[in-house]
């Protein structure tokens, strides 16, 4: 039996970019729905329930962040993957605190756009899954024995740094701004500074080399991302 191919909402008024995305997903078996702006785009969404969205936030009708929040309250589990114009950071943080799951900023390379989609939708699976034991690379992390090894070797983390990473385990593939991880790791908002702290101790004990991040990488300005599962 054939699989169903996965269905990807793509939300964008520009004409070009819509060809481009078609053109690129249909080649690798995506069925692709198209919408020009908002209206169309819940319209779409209410008729054929998309496995992925793919959401500008420069809209005609109606703002981008607004969308990504309707769409979110409609489905708490589709993954969103947001274009985003290069230098919008403090739009591409509010999208993130809304609920997507990525953001590529334009111009984009179909490649990078591929793997953002696939990790997205690996998430997805992982957190439908809720797969006990995590593991990339050498880094194992048991969810359920509170268990953290680096290459067989035993990790020992403060109770600070295993909250940490174990949000950031739930989360793998998915970039999580400073203000999401401070929300989750601390009663009230706490200085950035706090954070970059224990980034950096957990780096030390779970990086082969803690300079040359593998695992937990920065977001620039924005926040954290856990490498996803391979």
């Amino acid at each position: 039996m054939t699989a169903m191919p996965i269905k990807v909402l793509i939300i964008d008024d520009e004409p070009p970019i819509r060809k481009l995305l078609r053109m690129g997903l249909g080649s690798q078996g995506y069925e692709v729905i198209e919408a020009s702006n908002g209206k169309l785009a819940l319209q779409a969404m209410a008729n054929t329930p998309p496995d992925l969205v793919v959401l500008d936030l420069g809209l005609p009708d109606l703002p981008g962040h607004e969308l990504l929040r309707q769409i979110r309250a409609r489905s708490e589990s589709v993954p969103i993957v947001v274009l985003s114009s290069r230098g919008d950071e403090a739009g591409k943080v509010e999208a993130l605190d809304l609920g997507a799951d990525d953001y590529v900023t334009k111009p984009f390379g179909m490649d990078e756009l591929l793997a953002r989609l696939r990790a997205a939708l690996r998430h997805q699976l992982q957190v439908q899954g809720e797969r006990p034991v995590f593991r990339v690379g050498d880094l194992s992390v048991d969810l359920v024995r509170r268990i953290v090894k680096l290459a067989d070797k035993d990790v020992k983390l403060s109770p600070k740094e295993y909250d940490l990473l174990r949000v950031l385990v739930q989360h793998a593939g998915k970039v999580l701004t400073h203000k999401f991880l401070l929300h989750e790791l601390w009663d009230e908002l706490t200085d950035a500074q706090y954070l970059r702290v224990y980034v950096r101790q957990l780096r030390q004990k779970i990086e082969p080399d803690p300079e040359r991040p593998q695992y937990l990488l920065t977001e620039t300005g924005i926040g954290y991302r856990l490498k996803a599962p391979n």
